[in-house]
Protein backbone atom coordinates (compact mmCIF):
# COMPACT_ATOMS: atom_id res chain seq x y z
CA UNK A 1 0.00 0.00 0.00
CA UNK A 2 3.01 2.55 0.66
CA UNK A 3 4.31 2.01 -2.37
CA UNK A 4 1.10 2.74 -4.53
CA UNK A 5 0.35 5.59 -2.40
CA UNK A 6 3.94 7.09 -2.73
CA UNK A 7 3.20 6.08 -6.66
CA UNK A 8 -0.07 8.48 -6.63
CA UNK A 9 1.82 11.45 -4.79
CA UNK A 10 4.63 11.61 -7.41
CA UNK A 11 1.44 11.35 -10.29
CA UNK A 12 -0.08 13.92 -8.25
CA UNK A 13 2.93 16.22 -8.68
CA UNK A 14 4.00 15.91 -11.92
CA UNK A 15 0.05 16.66 -12.98
CA UNK A 16 0.63 19.91 -10.56
CA UNK A 17 3.65 20.56 -13.14
CA UNK A 18 1.84 20.02 -16.20
CA UNK A 19 -0.61 22.28 -15.62
CA UNK A 20 1.45 24.27 -13.65
CA UNK A 21 -0.94 24.62 -10.90
CA UNK A 22 -0.33 27.82 -8.48
CA UNK A 23 -2.06 26.09 -5.91
CA UNK A 24 0.58 23.67 -5.41
CA UNK A 25 3.32 26.04 -4.95
CA UNK A 26 4.97 25.83 -2.01
CA UNK A 27 3.72 21.86 -1.31
CA UNK A 28 6.89 20.87 -3.38
CA UNK A 29 9.47 21.78 -5.79
CA UNK A 30 11.36 19.86 -8.61
CA UNK A 31 14.70 19.50 -10.02
CA UNK A 32 15.03 18.66 -13.62
CA UNK A 33 18.13 16.41 -13.75
CA UNK A 34 19.30 17.58 -17.31
CA UNK A 35 19.62 21.35 -16.95
CA UNK A 36 20.67 21.05 -12.50
CA UNK A 37 17.62 24.00 -12.33
CA UNK A 38 15.22 23.22 -9.64
CA UNK A 39 11.55 25.37 -9.77
CA UNK A 40 8.13 25.43 -8.54
CA UNK A 41 5.49 24.14 -9.85
CA UNK A 42 3.39 26.81 -11.61
CA UNK A 43 6.67 27.42 -12.89
CA UNK A 44 6.39 28.85 -16.60
CA UNK A 45 9.66 27.34 -18.77
CA UNK A 46 9.17 24.38 -20.76
CA UNK A 47 7.88 21.65 -19.30
CA UNK A 48 10.40 18.86 -18.72
CA UNK A 49 10.63 15.46 -19.39
CA UNK A 50 8.97 13.36 -16.49
CA UNK A 51 12.27 10.96 -16.48
CA UNK A 52 13.87 14.18 -15.87
CA UNK A 53 11.96 15.25 -13.28
CA UNK A 54 13.15 15.15 -9.02
CA UNK A 55 11.01 16.11 -6.04
CA UNK A 56 11.94 17.87 -3.09
CA UNK A 57 9.94 18.49 0.04
CA UNK A 58 11.87 21.99 0.42
CA UNK A 59 13.54 24.58 -1.64
CA UNK A 60 17.05 23.72 0.70
CA UNK A 61 16.54 20.13 0.10
CA UNK A 62 16.90 20.53 -3.83
CA UNK A 63 19.95 22.88 -3.36
CA UNK A 64 21.24 20.41 -1.26
CA UNK A 65 20.63 17.66 -3.98
CA UNK A 66 22.85 19.96 -6.63
CA UNK A 67 20.13 22.04 -8.06
CA UNK A 68 19.86 26.12 -8.48
CA UNK A 69 17.50 28.04 -8.35
CA UNK A 70 15.14 29.19 -11.48
CA UNK A 71 15.71 32.59 -12.51
CA UNK A 72 12.04 32.61 -14.02
CA UNK A 73 10.15 31.52 -11.43
CA UNK A 74 12.57 32.49 -8.38
CA UNK A 75 11.58 28.76 -6.34
CA UNK A 76 12.75 30.65 -3.02
CA UNK A 77 11.05 33.18 -2.71
CA UNK A 78 7.75 33.13 -0.46
CA UNK A 79 5.12 30.95 -1.74
CA UNK A 80 1.67 29.40 -0.25
CA UNK A 81 3.85 27.02 2.10
CA UNK A 82 1.89 24.48 4.71
CA UNK A 83 3.30 25.76 8.27
CA UNK A 84 5.55 23.29 8.83
CA UNK A 85 7.25 23.80 5.86
CA UNK A 86 6.98 27.64 5.93
CA UNK A 87 8.85 26.94 9.46
CA UNK A 88 11.19 24.64 8.45
CA UNK A 89 12.03 27.19 5.16
CA UNK A 90 12.62 30.09 7.30
CA UNK A 91 15.10 28.08 9.43
CA UNK A 92 16.88 27.42 5.94
CA UNK A 93 16.66 31.15 5.44
CA UNK A 94 18.04 32.67 8.92
CA UNK A 95 20.88 29.43 8.56
CA UNK A 96 21.65 30.68 5.36
CA UNK A 97 21.95 34.28 5.91
CA UNK A 98 24.36 33.89 9.16
CA UNK A 99 27.51 34.65 10.10
CA UNK A 100 28.07 32.01 11.48
CA UNK A 101 25.82 28.78 12.73
CA UNK A 102 23.34 29.89 15.86
CA UNK A 103 22.97 27.62 18.38
CA UNK A 104 20.25 25.16 18.02
CA UNK A 105 18.54 27.12 20.50
CA UNK A 106 18.68 30.61 19.59
CA UNK A 107 17.35 28.91 16.19
CA UNK A 108 14.25 27.38 17.55
CA UNK A 109 13.34 30.37 19.25
CA UNK A 110 13.69 32.59 16.13
CA UNK A 111 11.14 30.07 14.36
CA UNK A 112 8.76 29.41 17.12
CA UNK A 113 9.83 25.60 17.99
CA UNK A 114 11.48 23.99 20.77
CA UNK A 115 15.05 22.62 20.06
CA UNK A 116 13.70 18.86 20.27
CA UNK A 117 10.91 19.81 17.51
CA UNK A 118 12.81 21.96 15.29
CA UNK A 119 15.80 19.18 15.45
CA UNK A 120 13.16 16.78 14.49
CA UNK A 121 11.13 18.61 12.00
CA UNK A 122 14.21 20.22 10.08
CA UNK A 123 15.76 16.56 9.76
CA UNK A 124 12.56 15.21 8.22
CA UNK A 125 12.02 17.53 5.54
CA UNK A 126 15.95 18.62 5.00
CA UNK A 127 17.51 15.12 5.58
CA UNK A 128 19.82 16.47 8.00
CA UNK A 129 19.79 18.43 11.30
CA UNK A 130 20.82 22.02 11.05
CA UNK A 131 23.78 21.72 11.99
CA UNK A 132 24.65 19.99 9.24
CA UNK A 133 22.50 22.41 7.06
CA UNK A 134 25.04 25.01 8.72
CA UNK A 135 28.49 23.58 7.47
CA UNK A 136 27.20 23.06 4.13
CA UNK A 137 26.02 26.53 3.38
CA UNK A 138 29.55 27.82 4.92
CA UNK A 139 31.27 25.87 3.10
CA UNK A 140 29.51 26.89 -0.54
CA UNK A 141 29.59 30.23 1.04
CA UNK A 142 33.67 29.41 1.30
CA UNK A 143 33.54 28.60 -2.28
CA UNK A 144 32.14 31.96 -3.48
CA UNK A 145 34.67 34.09 -1.18
CA UNK A 146 37.23 32.43 -2.44
CA UNK A 147 36.41 33.55 -5.70
CA UNK A 148 36.46 37.05 -4.48
CA UNK A 149 38.50 37.71 -1.59
CA UNK A 150 42.11 38.20 -2.21
CA UNK A 151 44.06 35.62 0.47
CA UNK A 152 41.87 32.43 2.17
CA UNK A 153 42.11 33.06 5.60
CA UNK A 154 39.53 36.24 4.56
CA UNK A 155 37.46 33.60 2.67
CA UNK A 156 37.38 31.97 5.66
CA UNK A 157 36.28 34.46 7.46
CA UNK A 158 33.82 35.63 5.51
CA UNK A 159 32.28 32.15 5.13
CA UNK A 160 31.65 32.26 9.09
CA UNK A 161 34.71 30.04 10.08
CA UNK A 162 35.54 31.27 13.73
CA UNK A 163 38.76 28.97 13.33
CA UNK A 164 41.66 29.62 10.80
CA UNK A 165 43.02 26.11 11.18
CA UNK A 166 40.38 24.10 11.50
CA UNK A 167 38.33 25.74 9.12
CA UNK A 168 40.97 25.25 6.67
CA UNK A 169 41.37 21.54 7.64
CA UNK A 170 37.02 21.12 6.93
CA UNK A 171 37.16 23.48 3.67
CA UNK A 172 40.14 20.88 2.30
CA UNK A 173 38.22 17.70 2.97
CA UNK A 174 34.79 19.55 1.16
CA UNK A 175 36.38 20.73 -1.33
CA UNK A 176 38.51 17.65 -2.12
CA UNK A 177 41.74 20.20 -2.77
CA UNK A 178 43.49 22.86 -0.58
CA UNK A 179 41.45 25.93 -0.65
CA UNK A 180 44.18 27.83 -2.48
CA UNK A 181 44.32 25.21 -4.99
CA UNK A 182 40.59 25.79 -5.24
CA UNK A 183 40.86 29.41 -5.65
CA UNK A 184 43.02 29.10 -8.43
CA UNK A 185 40.47 26.98 -10.17
CA UNK A 186 42.50 23.76 -10.00
CA UNK A 187 45.49 25.05 -11.00
CA UNK A 188 48.40 22.64 -10.10
CA UNK A 189 46.60 19.98 -8.70
CA UNK A 190 47.81 16.87 -10.40
CA UNK A 191 45.43 14.12 -11.33
CA UNK A 192 46.94 10.86 -12.68
CA UNK A 193 45.08 8.69 -14.55
CA UNK A 194 44.54 5.12 -16.47
CA UNK A 195 41.88 3.40 -18.43
CA UNK A 196 41.94 -0.25 -18.70
CA UNK A 197 39.21 -3.09 -20.01
CA UNK A 198 37.16 -4.67 -17.01
CA UNK A 199 34.33 -7.62 -17.57
CA UNK A 200 32.28 -4.55 -17.16
CA UNK A 201 33.58 -2.74 -20.36
CA UNK A 202 36.58 0.11 -19.00
CA UNK A 203 37.23 1.50 -16.16
CA UNK A 204 39.29 4.43 -15.30
CA UNK A 205 40.99 4.98 -11.94
CA UNK A 206 42.17 9.06 -10.96
CA UNK A 207 44.10 9.90 -7.86
CA UNK A 208 45.54 12.59 -6.25
CA UNK A 209 48.47 12.45 -3.51
CA UNK A 210 45.26 12.56 -0.99
CA UNK A 211 44.61 8.77 -2.85
CA UNK A 212 41.78 7.79 -5.33
CA UNK A 213 39.48 10.64 -6.49
CA UNK A 214 37.04 8.78 -9.29
CA UNK A 215 36.73 5.45 -10.62
CA UNK A 216 34.17 5.38 -13.14
CA UNK A 217 32.61 2.34 -15.50
CA UNK A 218 32.11 3.08 -19.25
CA UNK A 219 31.71 2.13 -23.33
CA UNK A 220 35.02 3.22 -24.59
CA UNK A 221 38.60 5.32 -23.14
CA UNK A 222 37.47 8.35 -25.35
CA UNK A 223 34.13 8.62 -23.38
CA UNK A 224 36.18 8.34 -20.11
CA UNK A 225 38.83 10.67 -20.41
CA UNK A 226 35.71 13.19 -21.39
CA UNK A 227 34.00 12.21 -18.05
CA UNK A 228 37.16 13.26 -16.32
CA UNK A 229 37.84 16.26 -17.97
CA UNK A 230 34.30 17.65 -17.06
CA UNK A 231 34.69 16.58 -13.43
CA UNK A 232 38.71 18.33 -12.83
CA UNK A 233 38.35 20.68 -15.67
CA UNK A 234 41.28 23.16 -14.97
CA UNK A 235 43.75 20.07 -12.94
CA UNK A 236 46.97 18.97 -14.48
CA UNK A 237 45.59 16.00 -16.08
CA UNK A 238 48.20 13.10 -16.97
CA UNK A 239 48.51 9.93 -17.67
CA UNK A 240 49.53 7.31 -15.34
CA UNK A 241 52.53 4.93 -15.73
CA UNK A 242 53.55 2.01 -13.16
CA UNK A 243 52.80 4.00 -10.27
CA UNK A 244 48.67 3.38 -10.79
CA UNK A 245 49.11 -0.08 -12.02
CA UNK A 246 48.93 -1.57 -8.47
CA UNK A 247 45.95 0.14 -7.44
CA UNK A 248 44.27 0.07 -11.28
CA UNK A 249 44.38 -3.95 -10.71
CA UNK A 250 43.16 -4.06 -7.67
CA UNK A 251 40.20 -2.15 -8.72
CA UNK A 252 40.02 -4.74 -11.72
CA UNK A 253 39.86 -7.28 -9.16
CA UNK A 254 37.46 -6.16 -6.94
CA UNK A 255 34.87 -5.74 -9.95
CA UNK A 256 35.84 -9.54 -11.35
CA UNK A 257 36.43 -11.14 -6.74
CA UNK A 258 34.01 -8.36 -5.09
CA UNK A 259 34.57 -10.75 -1.77
CA UNK A 260 38.30 -9.60 -1.79
CA UNK A 261 37.71 -6.39 -1.06
CA UNK A 262 39.66 -2.91 -1.96
CA UNK A 263 42.12 -2.08 0.46
CA UNK A 264 42.89 1.88 -1.57
CA UNK A 265 43.11 4.53 -0.05
CA UNK A 266 40.09 6.64 -1.06
CA UNK A 267 39.76 10.40 -1.61
CA UNK A 268 36.14 11.11 -0.46
CA UNK A 269 35.04 14.38 -1.35
CA UNK A 270 31.43 14.92 -0.35
CA UNK A 271 28.50 16.69 2.62
CA UNK A 272 28.97 15.27 5.56
CA UNK A 273 25.25 13.79 4.53
CA UNK A 274 27.14 11.83 0.95
CA UNK A 275 29.60 10.81 3.60
CA UNK A 276 27.49 9.48 6.46
CA UNK A 277 25.70 7.35 3.27
CA UNK A 278 28.62 6.64 1.73
CA UNK A 279 29.51 4.81 4.57
CA UNK A 280 26.45 3.01 5.10
CA UNK A 281 27.15 1.22 1.71
CA UNK A 282 30.48 0.22 2.11
CA UNK A 283 29.01 -1.64 5.23
CA UNK A 284 26.18 -3.72 3.22
CA UNK A 285 27.52 -7.25 3.22
CA UNK A 286 28.46 -8.46 -0.37
CA UNK A 287 26.02 -10.00 -2.33
CA UNK A 288 23.02 -8.27 -0.23
CA UNK A 289 21.24 -5.38 -1.09
CA UNK A 290 19.49 -2.63 0.90
CA UNK A 291 16.31 -0.29 0.02
CA UNK A 292 17.15 3.86 0.08
CA UNK A 293 14.69 3.64 3.05
CA UNK A 294 16.86 1.10 4.76
CA UNK A 295 19.71 3.14 3.98
CA UNK A 296 17.81 6.47 5.52
CA UNK A 297 17.23 4.59 8.54
CA UNK A 298 20.23 3.16 9.33
CA UNK A 299 22.12 6.68 8.54
CA UNK A 300 19.24 8.28 11.11
CA UNK A 301 17.14 9.99 8.82
CA UNK A 302 14.04 8.02 7.78
CA UNK A 303 12.26 10.52 5.92
CA UNK A 304 15.20 11.41 3.64
CA UNK A 305 14.96 8.58 1.15
CA UNK A 306 15.03 11.05 -1.76
CA UNK A 307 18.26 12.79 -0.39
CA UNK A 308 19.55 9.00 -0.11
CA UNK A 309 19.04 8.15 -3.54
CA UNK A 310 20.79 11.78 -4.34
CA UNK A 311 23.45 10.87 -2.51
CA UNK A 312 24.12 7.49 -4.54
CA UNK A 313 23.87 9.29 -7.74
CA UNK A 314 26.95 11.85 -6.55
CA UNK A 315 28.94 8.59 -5.89
CA UNK A 316 31.95 9.46 -7.84
CA UNK A 317 34.12 6.06 -6.69
CA UNK A 318 31.96 2.90 -8.57
CA UNK A 319 33.02 -0.49 -6.63
CA UNK A 320 34.90 0.76 -4.33
CA UNK A 321 31.89 2.75 -2.94
CA UNK A 322 29.32 0.18 -3.72
CA UNK A 323 26.10 2.42 -4.24
CA UNK A 324 24.69 -0.77 -6.74
CA UNK A 325 23.98 -2.74 -3.66
CA UNK A 326 20.97 0.13 -2.78
CA UNK A 327 17.58 -0.96 -4.73
CA UNK A 328 14.27 0.48 -4.81
CA UNK A 329 11.46 -1.12 -2.38
CA UNK A 330 9.19 -1.98 -4.73
CA UNK A 331 11.87 -3.81 -6.77
CA UNK A 332 11.85 -1.63 -9.92
CA UNK A 333 15.01 -0.97 -11.36
CA UNK A 334 16.30 2.35 -10.13
CA UNK A 335 19.31 4.48 -11.09
CA UNK A 336 22.50 4.27 -11.38
CA UNK A 337 25.13 6.37 -13.18
CA UNK A 338 27.06 3.81 -14.76
CA UNK A 339 23.87 2.06 -16.39
CA UNK A 340 21.20 -0.42 -15.06
CA UNK A 341 22.92 -3.35 -17.02
CA UNK A 342 26.37 -2.68 -15.14
CA UNK A 343 24.26 -2.05 -11.82
CA UNK A 344 22.38 -5.84 -12.52
CA UNK A 345 25.87 -7.38 -13.47
CA UNK A 346 27.30 -6.17 -10.31
CA UNK A 347 24.50 -7.27 -8.05
CA UNK A 348 24.50 -10.92 -9.77
CA UNK A 349 28.63 -11.14 -9.49
CA UNK A 350 28.12 -10.51 -6.02
CA UNK A 351 25.54 -12.75 -5.23
CA UNK A 352 27.20 -15.68 -6.87
CA UNK A 353 30.22 -14.90 -5.51
CA UNK A 354 29.27 -14.50 -2.00
CA UNK A 355 27.73 -18.24 -1.95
Amino acid sequence: MRTIDVARASDVKWQAIASRDEGADGSFWYGVKTTGVYCRPACSSRRPNRANVEFFATWAAAERGGYRACKKCRPKESSAKGPVQATIARACEILARADGPPALADLARQVGLSPYHLQRQFKQFVGITPKAFAKTVRTTRFRSELTREPTVTSALYKAGFGSISRGYDRATQQLGMTPAQYQKGGAGQVIRFTITRCVLGWVLVAATERGICLIELGDSPRELEAGLSAHFKRADRRRAGAELQDWVAKVVALIDEPCRGLDLPLGIQGTVFQRKVWEALRAIPIGRTVTYAELARQVGRPSAVRAVASACAANKLAVAIPCHRAVRSDGRPSGYRWGLERKAALQAREKGKSR
